[in-house]
C-alpha cells in the first residue's frame, strides 16, 4: 500500500474519497462568502435611492422594495448554505479523520520488527494521533477561511470595479502584497513548525519511556534525575517553538502595516472623490464597508495561516511514518503457506544485521517434521536470530528457509506466522481482559475453548481468585500480573493457537519450581506431533529433546541428544558444567 508523501497530496488523496461531500461543502462556503460580500453593494443601492428620492416619503418602501427583496433572498440563502455546510461537516470530517488513521495505522503496522525496535512507541503513537486531526484542521481552513475569503475578495473586486475602478486597483495592490507576505510565511513557517513538531514528538516519546519504566525510576530513586533528563528535551522544544512563533509574529506585523495602507488609501480616495463630486454617499458606504469587511476576513485568515503553517508542519513531520518504505514486504505473487509436517530447512543461509554484525554464513540446518530440537549457546551466539529468521522478522542476504518445501520469502507473512506458535521468555500482554488476551491465540475460539486452554496452562488457578475473573484487565503490558502469571497466559495462547510449529524461548523460566513441573506436563502434551524448537538458557529443560543444536559465534559446532553431547565432552559438556543454578553464564 503506497500513500502520498507530501502534505497537500496526502490530504487530497483522502479528500478525494468523499469528493462529492467536499464539493458541496466548498459550494456552500462559496455561496455564503458571495452573499456576505454583496451586502454592502445592496446597501449602497438603498442609500443612493434614499438620497435621490424626491417623492412622498411614504413611498420609500415601494422605491426600495426590489433591493430589499434581493437582500432578504441573499440573507435566507446565506443561512441555508451555512446550515448545509454545518450538517455536511458532521458527515464528512469524522470519516475523513478515520480513513487517514486507519490507512496510516495499517501502513505503520506493516513495518519490520527492526523498525519498532528502533522507534519509541510513544513517538509513533503521537504522530499517528496528530496526523488525522491536523489534516482535518487544514481542510477546515481551506474550505471555510480560504474559500470564503477568496470568494469575497473576487466579488468585492468586481463590485468595486463596477462602482469606481480606482478602488479595485487599490484593493488589488493590497492583495498582491498580502499574498506575497503570506507565501513567505508558508515557506519559512512550515519548516520551523515541522522542526517544532518533531521536537514535541521526541519529548512525548521520552515521557512515555519514563512512564513505561516507572518501576526502575522508583527502585533507583531517580525521579529528580528523570526531571533533569527531560528538561533538556523541553528546552529544545521551547527554543524551536519560540523560533516558529517569532516568524508568525513578524509576519503579522508586516500584514498589519499592509492593512493600514489599505484603510487609509481607501478613506483618502473616498474623501477626495466626495470632495470632487465623483463619489456618492452610497459609494462611500459600499466601498468603506467592503474594505473593512474584506480586511477583517483577510486578517482573520492571516491569523489562521499561523494555524495552517503549524498544522502543515505537524502533518509533514507525521508523514515520516509513511515516507519510509517497508523493508520487509510480501512478494507480489506471494501465496499463503500450507504446513502439514512442519519440516524446516535452512539452505545456505547467510544473514547479518549490518556489515559490522555478521551472524550466519552458509548455514545448513534440517529439522524434520514433528522433531523436538533444542538451541543452546552463549548470549549472542545466534539462537534468537535463528528463531527470528524462521518467523521472517528479517530477510536473508542469501540462501533460503524452507518449511515443507516452501520458501518462506515467497509466502505471505501473516500466513507464515499463523502456523507458528511462540512462547517468549518475557511475554507482553495487551491492556485488555484476560479472556481477550488468551483468545488472541485464536480469535474465533469460544469462551469454553479459551477456558480449556487456560486450564491446560494452569491459568485458572489464579484467574478464579480475581474479582472480575476472565474479565479482569491486566494493565499495560500485563503489569498487574506477575511474571509467572504472564507466562502462563502466553502458554494458554499457544495452546489455543494449536499451530503445527511451536517455539519456546525458555517458556517456564518465570515460574516457580512447583508450577513449572505441572506445566511441563502440559507443554509435553503441546509438543506432541509438532515441530518444536526450544531456546534454552536452562539446559536441564533439554532432557527430552530429540536433538540439540549447539551455537557458537553464528555456527552450529555440535548436535545430538543430551547424553551423546555430554559423552563427547565438547562445547555442550563445557556449557553443562558451567551452569550456575541451572542457567548458563555469560560467555566472558
Amino acid at each position: 500500500m503506497n500513500l502520498p508523501k507530501t502534505t497537500l497530496h496526502f490530504i487530497y488523496h483522502f479528500a478525494r474519497e468523499q469528493w462529492v461531500k467536499f464539493a458541496f461543502l466548498i459550494i456552500a462556503f462559496f455561496a455564503w462568502g458571495a452573499a456576505d460580500s454583496l451586502y454592502p453593494y445592496l446597501l449602497k443601492i438603498i442609500v443612493n435611492t434614499v438620497q435621490t428620492y424626491q417623492g412622498d416619503r411614504s413611498g420609500i418602501f415601494t422605491a426600495t422594495a426590489g433591493v430589499l427583496t434581493l437582500l432578504a433572498v441573499f440573507w435566507i440563502g446565506s443561512e441555508v448554505f451555512m446550515r448545509m455546510q454545518g450538517i455536511l461537516q458532521i458527515y464528512t470530517f469524522p470519516q475523513f479523520r478515520a480513513s487517514i488513521r486507519a490507512a496510516v495505522f495499517k501502513y505503520v503496522q506493516s513495518h519490520s520488527h527492526e523498525y519498532f525496535a528502533s522507534n519509541f512507541a510513544g513517538n509513533l503513537a503521537k504522530k499517528l494521533s496528530d496526523l488525522p486531526t491536523s489534516c482535518a484542521t487544514i481542510m477546515e481552513i481551506i474550505c471555510f477561511q480560504f474559500v470564503t475569503a477568496g470568494t469575497g475578495a473576487i466579488i468585492v473586486l468586481i463590485t468595486m470595479w463596477m462602482t469606481k475602478p480606482l478602488f479595485a486597483v487599490i484593493l488589488a495592490i493590497w492583495l498582491c502584497f498580502h499574498l506575497l507576505i503570506t507565501v513567505l510565511l508558508l515557506r519559512n513557517g512550515n519548516d520551523t513548525w515541522e522542526a517544532h513538531s518533531d521536537s514535541v514528538s521526541e519529548l512525548n516519546g521520552k515521557i512515555v519511556d519514563v512512564f513505561t519504566n516507572m518501576l526502575n525510576v522508583r527502585l533507583f530513586a531517580r525521579s529528580r534525575y528523570e526531571s533533569q533528563y527531560l528538561k533538556k528535551y523541553q528546552n529544545i522544544e521551547i527554543k524551536k517553538a519560540k523560533k516558529a512563533m517569532w516568524i508568525m509574529e513578524l509576519t503579522r506585523i508586516a500584514l498589519g502595516l499592509n492593512g493600514l495602507f489599505l484603510i487609509f488609501a481607501m478613506l483618502f480616495a473616498l474623501l477626495y472623490g466626495w470632495q470632487h463630486h465623483w463619489v456618492t454617499v452610497g459609494d462611500f458606504t459600499q466601498i468603506s464597508m467592503q474594505a473593512f469587511w474584506l480586511l477583517g476576513w483577510i486578517w482573520f485568515v492571516s491569523y489562521q495561516m499561523t494555524v495552517f503553517a503549524r498544522e502543515s508542519g505537524t502533518v509533514s513531520d507525521a508523514l515520516r511514518l509513511v515516507r519510509r518504505g517497508h523493508d520487509l514486504v510480501d512478494q507480489p505473487k506471494a501465496t499463503p503457506i500450507v504446513v502439514q509436517k512442519g519440516d524446516i530447512r535452512f539452505d545456505q543461509v547467510s544473514f547479518s544485521y549490518s556489515k559490522s554484525r555478521p551472524v550466519f554464513h552458509d548455514l545448513e540446518v534440517h529439522i524434520s517434521g514433528g522433531e523436538k530440537v533444542g538451541l543452546v549457546g552463549f548470549s549472542g551466539s545466534g539462537k534468537s536470530t535463528f528463531v527470528n529468521l524462521i518467523l521472517r522478522f528479517y530477510d536473508l542476504q542469501s540462501g533460503q528457509i524452507l518449511i515443507d518445501g516452501q520458501n518462506i520469502a515467497e509466502v505471505t507473512q501473516d500466513s507464515l506466522r499463523s502456523q507458528i506458535a511462540m512462547i517468549p521468555q518475557d511475554p507482553s500482554l495487551f491492556h485488555r481482559t484476560l479472556m481477550e488476551n488468551i483468545r488472541y491465540g485464536r480469535l474465533d475460539a469460544s469462551d469454553e475453548e479459551v477456558m480449556r486452554a487456560a486450564e491446560l496452562a494452569h491459568c485458572d488457578e489464579f484467574i478464579s481468585k480475581l474479582e472480575e475473573g476472565y474479565d479482569s484487565l491486566v494493565g499495560e503490558r500485563g503489569i498487574k500480573l506477575s511474571g509467572g502469571q504472564r507466562q502462563r497466559i502466553a502458554i494458554a495462547r499457544a495452546v489455543l493457537k494449536n499451530a503445527p510449529i511451536l517455539i519456546l524461548d525458555e517458556a517456564t523460566s518465570s515460574l516457580d519450581s512447583v508450577t513449572e513441573k505441572v506445566i511441563q506436563g502440559s507443554l509435553q502434551q503441546l509438543m506432541k506431533d509438532r515441530t518444536t524448537i526450544v531456546v534454552a538458557h536452562r539446559l536441564s529443560t533439554l532432557a527430552d529433546m530429540d536433538r540439540i543444536l549447539v551455537f557458537h559465534k553464528g555456527k552450529i559446532i555440535e548436535e545430538g541428544n543430551k547424553d551423546t553431547l555430554l559423552k563427547k565432552k565438547g562445547h555442550f559438556a563445557k556449557l553443562w558444567n558451567m551452569q550456575t543454578d541451572g542457567f548458563l553464564p555469560d560467555e566472558g
